[in-house]
């Protein structure tokens, strides 16, 4: 029976367990460093956006549709005129408020950093709006001062940490401390590396993250859990039947390889799922997808390559100080 489960082996987790490692170290790295950089030299590790560091909506009732075309067009005139880095969302009329509201197709959202009293940038922005959309109307300004959105920043990290403890709780109440300890620095893992990856585009192409990253965040932070749980439970059920005939690092082995196609279509079936919401469901949304495939990706990667690795290390040093301890 035990050659029955080791001859299903299709990579060897354990055997290069110092090279999954190093190289979970090198797809870190580049990532780490952009955080450090910004934290230095921008006082901030990411680029964050209106949602935390406060900013204006302004919704403009518009008389036409809205295609991807006209949103790029309207976004390039925002830019010229000074605004900078506008957010344009569009909110599609149904047809039964379209009879009330009968000169209005659409709803357009600009989001721009906080203008407080400064009527002229606000007529800036109508006037552009005007330009490209004649019979636009605007609808409603609302502002989001600083203040408040640092409090929402706080808020996020808070939800994001409550959320980690739970899982400590359950992972060490349904398995071991060691066990739930993997289990959470695979999470970091995956959290730095996503973090570190828009660190990045921060960097490079001004990419600013919002609350939808953090709901990204927190929606990977499941995802690759659950991930990791499936392969624990392969890991305890096979140590129920094969801890006398087997060592620990030929059982986790098996235990992965019986689960690792498992583990590659579920993150392929969402990663087409994803990459068609990427390329049409609409700019306002691309980077919150973008963050979610990356997220599992890397989430695939920890839970094969890292958290079972840091096990199998763990409880080799266990077992080698219980060999070496003295028989009474």
């Amino acid at each position: 029976m035990a050659n029955e489960i080791t001859s299903k082996s299709i990579i060897n987790i354990v055997k290069y367990k110092f090279i999954w490692l190093c190289v979970t170290a090198i797809l870190l790295l580049p990532g780490t460093l952009a955080l450090i950089y910004g934290g230095v030299v921008n006082h901030s590790p990411l680029k964050v956006g209106i949602d935390y560091t406060g900013g204006t909506i302004l919704q403009y009732g518009i008389p036409e549709d809205m295609s991807n075309d006209n949103l790029a067009t309207l976004r390039a005139s925002l830019e010229k005129a000074g605004i900078e880095n506008p957010k344009i969302q569009v909110i599609h009329e149904s047809a039964e408020n379209q009879k009330d509201n009968v000169n209005i197709k659409n709803f357009v959202l600009i989001k721009t950093k906080f203008i407080s009293d400064d009527v002229n940038t606000e007529n800036k922005v109508t006037e552009v709006v005007a330009s490209q959309h004649p019979g636009a109307e605007i609808m409603s300004v609302t502002s989001v001062g600083p203040t408040l959105g640092s409090e929402l920043f706080k808020k996020s990290v808070t939800a994001l940490i409550i959320a980690i403890l739970g899982m400590i709780i359950y992972l060490t109440i349904r398995f071991k401390f060691t066990y739930a300890l993997a289990a959470i620095l695979g999470l970091v893992h995956d959290t730095l590396f996503v973090c570190g990856f828009f660190a990045i585009l921060g960097l490079v192409f001004g990419v600013e993250v919002d609350s939808l990253f953090i709901t990204a965040v927190l929606t990977l932070i499941g995802f690759s859990i659950n991930d990791t749980i499936v392969t624990f439970d392969r890991i305890r059920e096979n140590l129920r039947y094969y801890s006398k005939k087997m060592s620990f690092g030929e059982i986790v082995n098996s235990s992965v390889n019986q689960t690792i196609s498992r583990s590659i279509n579920t993150s392929l079936s969402t990663l087409i799922t994803l990459l068609a919401l990427y390329f049409f469901g609409g700019v306002t949304t691309r980077d919150f997808v973008l963050a979610l495939m990356v997220g599992v990706i890397v989430g695939t990667w920890s839970s094969i390559f890292f958290c079972t690795v840091l096990i199998s290390i763990w409880e080799d040093k266990d077992n080698k100080k219980i060999a070496a301890k003295p028989a009474v």
